[in-house]
């Protein structure tokens, strides 16, 4: 870990919003901690396994994501009783799955990152997964203090579930709650950010599914950055070819 001090914002610095899954970390952060959670015993893994006939379309489609990923991080959690046991078990995920871990933090993503917090922007993740899990593995890489916006979990029959999932339109009222109402640039890969996308005044594209490139260019302002940050599996321009924005 490098000791790095960045300089305090001022009050009317840029505000810089970062998408952290397919953004700042290669995969589903929040996928990798639920299935290691359910994954702990067999009971778990087969009671999943079984829900997964009515949980896996609810995750499939927006309305009822939320719910579908609740269900599964009910499997994962039941037992606990709040939420400072679920944050000890992501803390002890990331620290068992240090290295596992890192190696999916893209290099070139927090290079962008850096460049940001050290011109004195207000640099903030939203994120779906949980603001604990993008917190600690922030940590590996010194920005663990950087205001984290994520999925709220909270205690229900016994386990935890996703109470505000921070996502889709959702996320934006999140941000607006937390002060940061005009966004400079966003960060995201994802469709499901086109609301983050469209606020922002300079909106980029990151690890985008190829799939998806098209629609990017349609709804996005022209011109917009549509890169690849090291994602393998993704579309946009390599980052041989990216551009800053700022």
């Amino acid at each position: 870990m490098t000791d790095v001090s960045y300089p305090t914002p001022r009050t009317d610095a840029p505000v810089v919003v970062f998408d952290f899954d397919h953004t700042l970390y290669d995969g589903d952060s929040g996928g990798h901690l639920v299935k290691w959670l359910i994954q702990r015993n067999p009971l778990r893994t087969a009671v999943a396994l079984a829900a997964s006939v009515v949980l896996g379309p609810m995750v499939a489609f927006l309305p009822t994501r939320r719910r579908g990923i609740s269900g599964y991080i009910w499997i994962g959690t039941f037992g606990l009783h709040g939420r400072r046991s679920f944050d000890a078990l992501i803390d002890q995920y990331v620290a068992t799955h240090r290295d596992e871990v890192q190696q999916r933090l893209l290099p070139h993503a927090l290079e962008v990152f850096r460049e940001h917090r050290a011109s004195g922007d207000h640099v903030v993740v939203a994120t779906g997964a949980p603001p604990e899990l993008a917190r600690a593995i922030l940590s590996f890489v010194a920005h663990e203090d950087v205001p984290v916006i994520g999925t709220a979990v909270g205690p229900r029959l016994g386990a935890v579930v996703a109470t505000r999932h921070c996502h889709n339109e959702e996320k934006m009222r999140m941000l607006r709650e937390r002060g940061y109402g005009e966004i400079a640039v966003a960060y995201s890969d994802s469709s499901a950010d086109l609301p983050l996308l469209k606020a922002a005044r300079a909106p980029v594209v990151v690890n985008p599914k190829a799939a998806r490139v098209a629609m990017f260019r349609r709804v996005l302002p022209p011109g917009t950055p549509i890169l690849n940050w090291g994602c393998k599996e993704r579309g946009g321009l390599s980052a041989g070819q990216d551009v800053r924005v700022g």
